[in-house]
């Protein structure tokens, strides 16, 4: 499959948010998840603001991703942010650059083992609501084609986000963003407790709880819920080998 006909399939993925029982936080995780396939990328962090304007993490590819963003809003510093606040993209920042501007934050993410790191914002016309982190372990550099994939595929992924509160609910977005907010608490409590019963990783405890959520046709948080008050751990071990 070409990656033409593959973004043409991500498109229509990520636009698809008016269906019955809509999940912002497994769509959220789909648009960094397709985003790292499509940009080449190795991880992928995504924060979006809560109705208190505090931002927020929401989605990422891996546990490592999440724990940089959570780092970059406890250190106040680090490209998400700064692509949230103006609204546009930065990316192919040099080495030298990207340690002046934000020093602790560059010191994490070397640590880590990623070399470069690119921010694409989450936005609708002036209005902004998030902002999406690319980690890459080699130094790499968005092209002028690749930034125009990721900037759409955020752009859609807003509208989306936009369209289902308007149609759906009439409510305004920070509103529902608290609410995801609420679900992804919830979804962390039960990726640690899944990890310690199972003996397996989070990130490997989330695609369990993700695969059977999907295969089941409920939402994250319904079954996150239900693996802390351990009624899913059996049903859940079926869901190895469905796949994401």
């Amino acid at each position: 499959m070409s990656r033409e006909q593959r973004l043409a399939g991500v498109f229509v993925e990520l636009a698809d948010t008016l269906v019955t029982d809509f999940d912002v936080i497994d769509f959220l995780h789909t648009l960094t998840e397709r985003s790292v396939e499509l940009l080449q990328a190795d991880a992928a962090g995504l924060i979006l603001v809560d109705s208190r304007g505090q931002l927020q993490v929401l989605a990422s590819t891996t546990d490592q991703a999440r724990v940089l963003e959570l780092f970059e809003l406890q250190a106040s510093e680090g490209p998400c942010l700064d692509c949230f606040a103006t609204g546009q993209p930065v990316v192919n920042i040099d080495l030298a650059e990207v340690e002046a501007r934000w020093p602790r934050f560059q010191a994490a993410t070397t640590a880590a083992g990623f070399r470069s790191v690119h921010a694409l914002p989450l936005r609708l016309r002036g209005q902004v609501i998030g902002a999406m982190n690319l980690f890459c372990r080699n130094q790499s550099s968005l092209s002028d084609d690749d930034l125009a994939v990721g900037q759409a595929l955020s752009d859609v992924a807003t509208i989306g986000l936009l369209q289902e509160r308007t149609v759906r609910h009439g409510e305004i977005v920070a509103e529902q963003l608290q609410a995801a907010l609420n679900s992804r608490i919830l979804i962390e409590q039960a990726k640690g407790v899944l990890a310690e019963r199972t003996g397996i990783d989070v990130d490997a405890a989330f695609a369990m709880l993700r695969a059977y959520a999907r295969h089941n046709g409920r939402k994250l948080s319904t079954v996150a819920a239900a693996v802390i008050d351990g009624s899913l751990d059996a049903a859940l071990s079926k869901t190895q080998g469905h796949g994401k």
